[in-house]
């Protein structure tokens, strides 16, 4: 056991508490602190889709959190469907097995309970809304200080590294709807990813929330477009019916899944739009003293490839990793910097391939996803790249790559 070190953690989501539970079983004094109590948690609303796959799982098993593997339903694939141009079925459409299965557990169930076993575990909790002269104060009481808040007045204290962002305003018009009485997929469950070009993507896949199992649906409406909608809507039947609505406009075979739907509560639903944003890591506070930004608050992923939460489960994972490895020395710049760069070596790839679907897609792309109908265990590599999407390095980024890699699958 290592030597006892003192660690706050400045915001307890995913990323935040995964490493904190990591610390204490290191045998270090770990505080969080969290600007909301279990309860506003559990009775507020949704805050993300979170499918989780099974590396970002396998890290929760390792650290004893993973109390749903009983109750939550499965993923079991990703399923990606094109429509026709003129509207009179599927253009494309395929299914793809995950080698192993895919979770999501709203945060308004996990989150609660994770501040619980935090605390049975020997953890300090404290909700507050901290502030700059908050972390001053942390600062001075820890060896290291840790900031895994996407949000607020210390989310600004992380520059936007312009080198690694791509864009500086939101790609897409976002919406989440947890609902009931989704008719289920045959055979398997599934990532139901529907690509509609011009217009955005849906897609759908099935849930543990406050209420039971469910379904999520996700809208990602490219911005100025039909599905860029959610402004006007402000009630949560409003936010039902314009669900419904995109359903019966663009995908037929999704609504018919939908005719029974409800919410699964009137916090099941959330709407609006963030630019994707990569910072750099170190935040410098007025008296000099330094914190280190973790998942979110310095690497924030469009939702669109379902990352996120996984993202924040493996930036957890890294870091712990790292401040094992640095034994007893001090936590310095040097650290800070080379801990978020081992983290990037992973998450760049993660980044660069979210963003390049975030655009129209180039002919090598679509030539990819559409070959993925011929060739069974390409669907399945595109699939299970969602575990790990350093898979889909190079040949779904480089035409000439993707070219061979085809040819081969064709030989």
């Amino acid at each position: 056991m290592s030597t006892e070190r003192r660690f706050t953690i400045v915001g307890g989501g995913q990323s935040g508490l995964q490493l904190a539970c990591g610390l204490l079983a290191e045998g270090h004094a770990v505080h969080v602190v969290q600007n909301r109590t279990a309860d506003d948690i559990a009775a507020g609303r949704v805050m993300s889709s979170q499918c989780m796959f099974d590396q970002a799982l396998e890290n929760e098993r390792d650290l004893g959190l993973n109390f749903w593997e009983d109750n939550c339903p499965t993923t079991d694939s990703i399923n990606f469907t094109v429509p026709a141009p003129d509207g009179s079925g599927k253009a494309i459409d395929w299914n793809g097995k995950l080698d192993r299965i895919a979770m999501s557990v709203d945060q308004r169930v996990k989150i609660p309970r994770w501040m619980a076993e935090f605390e049975r575990r020997g953890g300090r909790l404290t909700i507050q809304d901290a502030g700059i002269s908050d972390l001053e104060t942390y600062a001075r009481e820890s060896d290291l200080v840790i900031v895994a808040a996407g949000k607020g007045e210390i989310a600004k204290m992380f520059e936007r590294d312009a080198v690694r962002s791509a864009f500086d305003a939101p790609q897409r018009a976002l919406a989440l709807t947890y609902v009931t009485g989704m008719k289920q997929r045959p055979d398997h469950s599934a990532v139901n990813f529907n690509l509609i070009p011009t217009v955005g993507e849906y897609f759908t896949f099935p849930a543990l929330t406050t209420t039971g199992a469910c379904d999520i649906m996700v809208f990602e409406g490219i911005p100025g477009g039909a599905m860029d909608c959610w402004k006007d809507v402000k009630t949560p039947d409003e936010h039902l019916a314009k669900s419904k609505w995109i359903l019966d406009t663009f995908l037929p075979w999704e609504a018919e899944r939908c005719t029974d739907i409800a919410l699964t509560d009137d916090n099941g639903r959330l709407a609006g739009a963030f630019a994707p944003t990569v910072r750099k890591p170190i935040g410098r506070l007025p008296s000099g003293a330094v914190v280190l930004g973790l998942a979110d608050a310095v690497c924030l992923n469009d939702p669109l490839t379902g990352q996120g939460s996984n993202n924040a489960s493996k930036a957890a994972k890294y870091y712990l990793d790292a401040i094992i490895a640095h034994g007893d020395r001090a936590f310095d710049e040097e650290f800070m910097v080379a801990t978020f760069e081992t983290y990037w070596s992973y998450a760049q790839f993660v980044v660069g391939w979210t963003n390049a679907l975030l655009m129209p897609p180039p002919p090598h792309v679509l030539n990819i996803m559409g070959s993925a109908q011929g060739f069974p265990e390409l669907a399945k590599r595109i699939a299970n790249g969602f575990d790990d999407p350093r898979d889909f390095f190079p040949w779904f980024a480089v035409p000439e790559e993707a070219d061979a890699y085809l040819k081969r699958l064709a030989a």
